[in-house]
């Protein structure tokens, strides 16, 4: 297909898309890399007319350089945005609180953090893709799948209980996300190095904090 087929298809694309007013956008074509300018209503139309155009047979490559031309009543400041945006998250039910910042350059919005699954990090672009005055997201969140706390702590309780070296009836455990929080009373320091040892072991922990207490008297006590 010749670059003048390419841009003609492209076109012929858009012009099908009922959200893209095609007329606004100019298409032109070289080796199988498509480059869209002109302007567009809102940040989803842009994408919109991102993805239409990748979709097209024979298209490599897509340039989207399309620039969302606001309504006056629309414009809005980073700050406003950067408020608009953040309170859009909190307001997402599918997202921890305080798991994500947010941060505004003249209308682009840029999402860090870390969640638990793909859909949550889609949820999170979504929450934010619409909002007036949003000329493009740049998403950085970090996706970490999160641990069965359950099966997690149940583990490292099974892991203390056969090592003979410790009394698991004076130590226990907490799980918060992948991090592993141990307590108690051991006798030694070698049996405090064993404990966190044994929680290490287990699949899923990212961070062992160890507040274990030596106190052979304490422990001596108990018997």
């Amino acid at each position: 297909m010749s670059d003048r087929e390419l841009r003609e298809a492209v076109e012929e694309a858009l012009d099908w898309e009922p959200v893209i007013n095609a007329k606004r956008i100019g298409v032109s074509a070289k080796d199988g890399v498509v480059t869209l300018t002109g302007h567009v209503d809102s940040f989803p139309q842009k994408r919109e007319a991102e993805r239409v155009a990748g979709l097209v047979a024979g298209v490599r490559a897509v340039a989207c350089e399309l620039q969302i031309a606001s309504a006056p009543e629309h414009e809005l400041s980073d700050e406003e945005l950067a408020r608009k945006a953040s309170n859009a998250i909190a307001w997402n039910t599918l997202l921890p609180k305080g798991s994500i910042q947010v941060w505004v350059d003249r209308g682009r919005v840029t999402l860090e953090g870390t969640l638990e699954s793909r859909e949550q990090r889609k949820s999170a672009e979504e929450s934010i893709r619409c909002l007036a005055g949003v000329t493009d997201v740049n998403n950085h969140i970090v996706v970490q799948p999160g641990v069965n706390r359950i099966a997690v702590k149940a583990q490292i309780e099974s892991a203390l209980l056969r090592n003979a070296r410790l009394d698991a009836n004076n130590l226990t455990v907490e799980i918060r996300s992948g991090r592993v929080i141990l307590k108690g009373t051991v006798h030694s320091w070698v049996e405090r190095d064993e404990a966190e040892r044994a929680a290490w072991g287990v699949p899923g922990v990212s961070d062992v904090e160890n507040l274990v207490i030596v106190n052979p008297v304490s422990c001596m006590a108990t018997h």
